[in-house]
């Protein structure tokens, strides 16, 4: 029943984790990354349909993505979608395939970015600390309901300090790792 509570947390934490990938995977940090489309939604025969099931998208440069439509009828939607979307590239109709290419950024723009990815970071911090009092919470009505004992409290009180500071690290690595690919000219 104890173990239960640590699982959960590690659990919770995981997917706050992966969350947090997804996130700064959408951030645009001066090369092309296939992530950065995953959110746009195409008008597919009259269904709004993700652009990834619809498309194959492809990295053939550094800063190029080039995505290419299952069904050539579709460009047109494709180009649409792209356009309305806030990626802010216009794209590129090269034959039958749409390629965006990713501007070059500035030390200015660079900077806002890092200001977001430690928003984001700090947003993820925050589900980890929630995460902590949660499992402490259940800790301790477990003691006072008279399921552990006080020293066994103490202990996995403990095990939660210790998965929260491995959690909060894993963040601070993914943040820094991410700094330095927005950093890197």
């Amino acid at each position: 029943m104890v173990d239960e509570v640590i699982d959960k947390l590690k659990s919770k934490l995981q997917k706050g984790i992966s969350n947090l990938e997804f996130e700064l995977g959408k951030i645009r940090a001066g090369r092309a990354n296939a992530s950065l489309v995953n959110d746009i939604m195409v008008d597919y025969y009259g269904a709004l349909t993700p652009l990834k099931q619809i498309a194959s998208v492809s990295i053939p440069e550094a800063r190029v993505i080039q995505i290419t439509p299952f069904d050539k009828s579709s460009l047109k939607e494709i180009e649409a979608a792209i356009n309305k979307s806030d990626l802010g590239i216009n794209p590129s109709v090269d034959g039958g395939t749409i390629r965006l290419i990713i501007p070059q950024l500035t030390g200015e723009s660079r900077q806002e970015i890092v200001k977001e990815v430690k928003k984001i970071a700090e947003e993820a911090k925050v589900m980890v600390r929630s995460g902590r009092r949660d499992a402490l919470d259940e800790l301790k009505k477990q003691q006072k309901n008279g399921d552990i004992s006080e020293d066994i409290l103490h202990k996995r009180e403990k095990d939660v300090k210790k998965v929260h500071d491995e959690f909060i690290n894993k963040i601070d690595q993914i943040t820094l790792d991410k700094e330095a690919e927005i950093s890197k000219i």
